[in-house]
């Protein structure tokens, strides 16, 4: 049965940890081009890489893209703070070193060849962005590249989170201050057009509950009823043939260090 819009229960804040979010990302992961085409973008990146001695992964998460990363290296090295993510990293990845404090506090043993810091800067404050992306630059190899992934601003899911949180997430400032702060190195920011679909509406909007739960939901209050997103749902995503699809366009900044500096 949908959900009716009569419901005024809060849209959740999920745990990484816990079930319910588990349970979202699955559907999430089940319904979306996502990883085959950043997959088949991640490739290229690679194959132009002068040395593909060592992988840092920061934010690794559950371990899938690091694992298809991980198979173009000599040697892998992820960070990933969460101790229920860490348990799934190591079971695809058993031979990464894996690296449990946060991104302030890790230190890799030696310069990565690639680092991929996906989707992790919405839980760093964005005051913060330029030295922290600028700390994880140093942990880049002389003439390796640093790959920062992110939602982009102007995407359909973008768009739900602004409205209902109000939050907004844009690399562009990020690289300007970057391209100020390091002119020697090269950088290129780029999109991923990607699409999630849904063939019910109860998956749609559990999907859009955990595309909403950025940093700023769990101090919200009141927060957004789920009423309220499931009819944002309806009036925005349904399609002529009964389905729902969303959009999640991602940027993908690539910043290749200079050789010397």
């Amino acid at each position: 049965m949908e959900p009716t819009t009569t419901d005024d229960r809060p849209v959740r804040v999920l745990d990484v940890s816990g079930p319910e979010y588990r349970r979202a990302f699955e559907l999430f992961l089940a319904g979306t081009d996502e990883k085959p085409l950043t997959h088949a973008r991640l490739s290229e990146v690679v194959a132009a890489l002068p040395h593909r001695r060592v992988l840092l992964d920061v934010g690794a998460g559950e371990g899938r893209t690091t694992a298809y990363l991980g198979r173009a290296f000599e040697r892998t090295v992820a960070v990933e703070p969460s101790a229920a993510m860490r348990e799934k990293l190591r079971a695809v990845c058993p031979e990464a070193l894996v690296l449990p404090e946060p991104i302030d506090r890790a230190e890799p043993p030696e310069p990565a060849d690639l680092v991929h810091l996906s989707h992790v800067l919405y839980y760093v404050p964005e005051a913060q962005w330029l030295p922290t992306v600028s700390r994880i630059r140093s942990w880049t190899a002389p003439g390796g590249t640093l790959l920062v992934v992110l939602q982009n601003p102007d995407s359909p899911c973008m768009r739900m989170a602004a409205h209902f949180t109000g939050a907004r997430y844009d690399l562009r400032p990020l690289a300007a201050a970057l391209r100020d702060r390091h002119p020697g190195d090269r950088l290129a920011l780029e999109t991923l057009g990607l699409r999630y679909r849904a063939e019910s509406l109860d998956e749609a909007v559990d999907v859009a509950e955990f595309m909403v739960n950025v940093a700023d939901l769990a101090t919200m209050d009141p927060r957004p009823a789920r009423a309220a997103l499931t009819a944002y749902v309806r009036r925005n995503f349904a399609q002529p043939d009964g389905t729902y699809a969303i959009g999640h366009t991602q940027d993908m900044l690539t910043l290749r260090r200079a050789p010397s500096d």
